[in-house]
């Protein structure tokens, strides 16, 4: 019989209450500890936790508080527990940074809910989710194959980025769109003063653009200040796209106006989505190179080639004291996945699924 696994949750509101759910609901046993006494006795009453504090045993601890608070309790997970340590903040360079202990591997879920603390969390949250994992020159394989094992296991699709980079892609598609969203939230809030229908006449559209402005604010005070230069190139591009279509609408271009709507709707039409047909997989078997992680390479190589991996685990080569990445990928994309390996210096072998 195999032994129940054990995890902590530090910071048990949305995303930390819906990690505790969702690992409980796959038989693990969980600990929970907050700053607030009364939310981790929530948590216990709710089921969402097994029992409050930690557990130095546990085999990983999920850190899930503001972002200011993440590389302090980073350090106290690593100073008070013996397993691999991560955490949710969508901004990784910093922490990255400060927490250079080869057990920890900085992550980021790309799920939530405009739902509050405990009240919104949901062991589904991240079925079909991208959990972005950022590891770094010192970061430990064993611990990046055991985040990442635990992460699919959750129901999301595993990224790998560096911090910096992390930080400036997420800057575009996270945190710039929350503040248009909310910017134009409060035009049309302005505005509304003026036209009294407005609100009321606000259709799909503008529902589903502003939709994620109704997010805790708080949050956006502490990600804003650890994130602002990436945020504030983001929005000067926005500016500046915001600035061309203006020109173009102004001197009625209608050709270079259909030309940048197309564009747009094609870009839109064309992003990645999951893998869900096993028999269009390839297995890549990949000897995992004796240096410091190597593993977390091939993620990082996946990301950066825009492949998909539907899924990844490292198994122990009896021959050797060497691991073994198994890694599933989409057909239309073997040979690209082939040859950025090999420029890496890695060496793959490749069968269709059966």
């Amino acid at each position: 019989m195999n032994p129940t696994r054990r995890a902590n949750v530090i910071g048990l509101g949305l995303v930390g209450g819906s990690i505790a759910m969702a690992l409980r609901e796959r038989g693990w046993t969980v600990s929970g500890d907050d700053a607030d006494p009364g939310r981790a006795r929530t948590a216990l009453e709710l089921g969402a936790v097994d029992r409050v504090g930690l557990d130095a045993t546990a085999e990983i601890t999920f850190v899930a508080v503001p972002v200011s608070a993440i590389p302090d309790q980073v350090k106290r997970a690593l100073a008070d527990t013996r397993g691999v340590v991560t955490d949710v903040g969508s901004v990784k360079a910093s922490v990255c940074a400060i927490c250079d202990d080869p057990r920890f591997v900085g992550g980021h879920p790309m799920a939530g809910s405009e739902l509050e603390g405990l009240d919104g969390a949901d062991a589904a949250m991240f079925d079909g989710a991208v959990w972005v994992l950022t590891p770094v020159a010192h970061s430990d394989d064993a611990s990046f194959a055991t985040v990442a094992g635990v992460v699919a296991s959750l129901g999301a699709e595993v990224v790998a980025l560096a911090p910096g980079r992390h930080d400036e892609v997420v800057a575009v598609v996270s945190h710039v769109p929350h503040l248009t969203a909310a910017t134009l939230m409060g035009l049309a809030s302005e505005r509304s003063h003026e036209h009294a229908a407005l609100l009321r006449l606000a259709a799909g559209g503008f529902r589903d653009m502003t939709r994620i402005a109704s997010g805790h604010p708080d949050i956006w005070l502490d990600i804003c200040a650890e994130n602002r230069p990436a945020i504030t190139s983001a929005l000067d591009a926005l500016i500046a796209g915001l600035a061309d279509i203006r020109a173009v609408i102004d001197g009625d271009d209608r050709e270079a106006l259909l030309d940048r709507l197309v564009r747009a709707r094609d870009a839109r039409t064309n992003l990645p989505g999951r893998i869900t047909d096993p028999t269009s997989l390839v297995e890549f078997r990949i000897p995992i190179p004796d240096r410091t992680g190597a593993a977390a390479e091939v993620f990082t190589l996946a990301a950066e080639l825009g492949v998909n991996i539907a899924s990844f685990e490292v198994v122990h080569m009896a021959e050797s004291n060497r691991g073994l990445a198994v890694v599933l990928v989409d057909a239309e994309v073997a040979d690209l996945f082939r040859g950025g390996l090999m420029a890496r210096s890695f060496r793959p072998s490749a069968a269709p699924l059966t």
